[in-house]
């Protein structure tokens, strides 16, 4: 798998590593200099790659930038490399220009590797959890929760591209006094579908929603009023277990829709049904980490970087949330041995990574080792007027209300359409809208279109492409934001901001319908064709993998 946007820096940095070698021999420059870095220059015009040696290595061989450029510049071989010719330019920048030797091996590279082209093995295998959406078993699947699950599967998708063992985790909370007040909010509406409002008190801070009463009905219709007459434990118990069971699996079926597919559904409850909780307190209290104080015992996060200390039982004796989560993390990194974690939480989660950092300082785990993407909220809006109700359903706007209107494909690539630290407008009448201004419509028509014009014209032979023929400008920036490709999957996995990924793939896109409209294919001669349709095909690649990443469809007909 070759990235050939750092396979040409690799060879830059040789050719001038070369040239200063014999500069040190011949007596042109002193020896001491080390090699500088390789980058893209911002303007075209300036070349392909461009190194800063002479820049880097001014002060160390005490000459200016520009005289030290030319005397590596006189001993530059360029023979069987990727580069034409080269310049110094500005304050002693040494600009590289690709020959067609490196136009060759881009198109043979893409179309070689086909379905591989982009990935890498930079992770080298190593174990990483992306624990992402964990939605409260309580309720439906929300927006935010919509926008949680795309970014968490994209960042393990990248992560898989670049050679990680990923593994994708749903935390699921059924445990703790949420769930107690869920189980007791069926219960009241029971015994109200049964005999009557005023038949039962609701909890005062139980869950209102009209998901409770269906959840009640649902139960009611299993097991008829049998339960009316069960003490209040076993019916507290067994509605719990019922709305859970019933809650997750909507989940799964709401995921799966959406692409989405975790490889476990971690409980909560397994941890205190375990002792693992008890276990990890016990091993912060053998540690002299805890303290008791008005009857609660307390963690001295501060000591481990927190601001303040955090309670982990509480006063009634029941394990803080915080504890819990502690315990969690501890099993991700200690018994099931993740060399990193991902928790991909909303912004408003700001607070949990210092905490939770502490917590595992605290209990002798390397705190870097567990990250967090954060990403901001979603605001949906239709006709420009922000949307909060189904138009269905009349209730809050949840991820199943949101696929009834628009597509999986529209859905996936919209969520993922901004930096995680970027509030998120996704425009409904947009998403729907089949023409340049739907960003995931443009990007799907490139690829269409050039499936329709292979299949008009043929794809021909990919053998003895003589790529020398691609001199248009748009030719050349198309191939160029193909190279580009495996870097930006790169980067993508090294900040998880998958988003990377769709702006790419528009860049791409944009380029290849600048290159089909400037550029004849089916009437060029043969040899100017051929090499045409060498670019199409590997430009189709390129889409195709790109939106594979997202999960987003690549249609042939559109």
């Amino acid at each position: 798998m070759t990235n050939p946007i750092t396979a040409a820096f690799a060879q830059c940095q040789d050719i001038i590593a070369a040239a200063y070698a014999k500069a040190v021999t011949n007596g042109t420059l002193p020896d001491g200099a080390n090699a500088g870095v390789c980058e893209i220059p911002g303007d075209a015009k300036h070349g392909d790659v461009s190194s800063n040696f002479a820049l880097a290595a001014a002060k160390t061989l005490k000459l200016p930038p520009r005289a030290i450029a030319q005397a590596v510049l006189d001993e530059l071989d360029l023979s069987g490399s990727y580069f034409a010719k080269a310049e110094i330019a500005g304050a002693g920048f040494i600009n590289f220009f690709y020959n067609d030797a490196w136009k060759s091996a881009v198109l043979e590279t893409i179309v070689s590797e086909n379905t591989n082209y982009g990935r890498s093995t930079i992770g080298e295998g190593k174990r990483v959890m992306v624990e992402f959406v964990s939605a409260n078993p309580t309720g439906p699947m929300t927006l935010g929760n919509a926008r949680g699950g795309v970014l968490g599967d994209a960042i393990a998708s990248v992560l898989e591209a670049v050679g990680y063992d990923v593994w994708r985790e749903f935390y699921v909370n059924d445990a703790g006094n949420q769930v107690n007040i869920f189980a007791r909010s069926i219960h009241a509406r029971y015994i109200q579908l049964l005999k009557g409002e005023d038949a039962a008190t609701f909890p005062e801070n139980g869950y209102q929603g009209e998901d409770i009463r269906d959840l009640a009905a649902a139960f009611a219709e299993q097991h008829g009023d049998s339960y009316l007459s069960k003490d209040e434990n076993t019916c507290l118990k067994d509605m719990m277990a019922f709305g859970l069971r019933h809650n997750v699996d909507a989940m799964k079926r709401d995921l799966a829709a959406y692409r989405v597919n975790h490889d476990e559904f971690f409980y909560e409850s397994t941890l205190h049904d375990s002792g693992y909780v008890a276990e990890t307190i016990d091993l912060l209290r053998q540690q002299g980490c805890l303290y008791e104080q008005d009857g609660a015992t307390w963690l001295r996060s501060t000591d481990f970087g927190n601001e303040k200390d955090e309670v982990l039982i509480t006063s009634a004796g029941n394990y803080t949330y915080y504890a819990v989560d502690i315990a969690y993390h501890r099993n991700k990194f200690v018994e099931r041995g993740f060399d990193r974690v991902i928790d991909v939480l909303g912004a408003d989660h700001h607070g949990h990574t210092v905490r939770f950092r502490a917590g595992l300082e605290a209990i002798g785990i390397d705190g870097s080792r567990l990250e967090f993407s954060l990403y901001q909220l979603v605001n949906l809006l239709r006709d420009g007027e922000s949307v909060r109700m189904s138009k269905r359903t009349g209730r809050a706007i949840r991820l199943v209300d949101l696929l009834d209107e628009v597509s999986v494909d529209a859905a996936r690539f919209f969520f993922n359409n901004r930096s995680t630290d970027t509030h998120l407008e996704f425009d409904m009448g947009l998403a729907v809208r089949e023409d340049s201004d739907n960003p995931v419509y443009y990007v799907q028509y490139a690829h269409a279109r050039i499936c329709n014009l292979i299949k008009l014209v043929g794809c021909g032979t990919m053998q003895n492409i003589d790529a020398s023929v691609l001199t248009h400008d748009a030719e050349l920036s198309l191939l160029k934001t193909l190279a580009f490709f495996p870097e930006e999957i790169a980067q993508a996995a090294k900040t998880c901001q998958p988003y990377r990924i769709n702006r790419y793939l528009l860049d791409c896109a944009s380029a290849f319908h600048k290159f089909y409209n400037a550029c004849r294919i089916k009437e060029a001669e043969q040899n100017v064709r051929d090499a045409r349709l060498a670019l199409c095909e590997a430009t189709k690649i390129v889409l195709r993998n790109g939106l594979a990443l997202l999960k987003v469809s690549a249609p042939e007909n559109m």
